[in-house]
């Protein structure tokens, strides 16, 4: 089996700089590494990750938990965290906090004591639990999606990544309205999320900016997911005076809103028309295809393991929250014609 020495004498170098290759530890010439690295190929050599971890003290590897990991906004998120990771040469451990407080603070304590370097977490509505347990334990975190408060008392410093929520929401609003709507309804999340709560705002700003009032019983929760949307639209669909154009807040409460408007037996867009907050791979080929904001979520994944890995390289480095622009997709479901994709910014935090 071969040894660090041995690949030292193939590349011409010290086992020092072996070492600090394989570590991170220094700086190395890009020609004197990849030496190194075509040595190891040559040879065969694989790191003892284990002895490494107890000399540098760094276990090189990541904790995720993020829920509903079959959403497919969030497993491209983890495509993007997994694809950074693997390229700085970080392995993950992955959980699912089932957006449930109590059950988030113990999967992060497990992936904790599994001496992963670092975490990224997608924070539940309640996260005090979490920030608590992040605060005492000194744990370098990125919280993602979700924006958080943290603690006044400055016992946690971390980084937040996410996808503007208020503008493009707003957008979709002012498009609907744009084409004559005028009884707009929503769809939102989960009570307590900041996204739910930004995209809510985004609302109120699109109908203000379009001279609609707002109108509380045109808001209804479907709790993220797909059912509780399909039981939101169907009380939508009740009222005396429906509404004639939706939003919807995320990808899985659209597919309970279509759910709901098949079963009523109504059409898109000739019956209602639809716009969606979350594009994903399969939105062009409903009939008709679904106008949407799409979130650029694998680079959420990427700028989170990127802003990680600065902070374990400088832990005081002041906090950060980032938010990346999203892409109005125009096709056809709010009843128009497909347009090119426009990116949709909003004030950066």
């Amino acid at each position: 089996m071969a040894t660090m020495a041995d690949v030292a004498r193939s590349a011409g170098v010290s086992v020092a700089t072996v070492s600090h290759v394989l570590n991170d530890t220094r700086p190395v010439l890009p020609h004197t590494r990849q030496a190194v690295l075509d040595a190891m190929d040559e040879l065969g050599y694989t790191p003892n990750t284990l002895a490494r971890s107890l000399v540098t003290a760094r276990t090189r590897s990541i904790g995720l938990a993020v829920s509903a990991i079959s959403n497919p906004y969030f497993t491209e998120i983890l495509q993007g965290v997994e694809a950074a990771a693997l390229e700085r040469g970080y392995g993950l451990l992955i959980a699912d906090p089932h957006d449930d407080p109590h059950h988030e603070r113990k999967v992060v304590q497990l992936l904790h004591e599994r001496r992963v370097d670092g975490m990224i977490v997608a924070p539940s509505p309640d996260p005090s639990e979490l920030l608590a347990y992040l605060g005492r334990h000194k744990v370098p975190a990125v919280l993602l999606d979700r924006v958080v408060e943290l603690p006044a008392d400055g016992s946690l410093v971390c980084d937040q990544i996410c996808a503007e929520s208020a503008t493009p929401t707003a957008r979709l609003v002012t498009h609907l309205a744009g084409l004559g709507h005028r009884r707009i309804g929503m769809v939102a999340g989960l009570p307590g999320l900041s996204t739910t709560v930004e995209r809510l705002a985004g609302y109120r700003d699109g109908l203000a900016a379009s001279g609609l009032p707002y109108d509380e019983g045109l808001v209804v929760h479907g709790d993220s997911e797909s059912r509780g949307a399909e039981r939101a639209t169907a009380a939508l669909l009740a009222l005396a005076s429906p509404p004639t154009a939706l939003v919807t807040a995320n990808n899985a409460m659209t597919i309970g809103t279509l759910r709901a408007l098949r079963d009523h037996g109504l059409s898109v867009p000739g019956d209602i028309a639809l716009c969606c907050f979350d594009d994903f791979a399969w939105a062009d080929l409903f009939s008709p295809r679904l106008t949407a904001i799409a979130q650029p979520s694998r680079d959420i994944g990427a700028e989170a393991v990127r802003v990680l890995l600065d902070r374990l390289a400088d832990p005081a480095t002041p906090a950060r929250t980032l938010r990346l622009p999203c892409t109005f997709v125009h096709r056809t479901s709010c009843g128009c014609a497909e347009q090119p994709l426009t990116s949709v910014k909003g004030t950066p935090s």
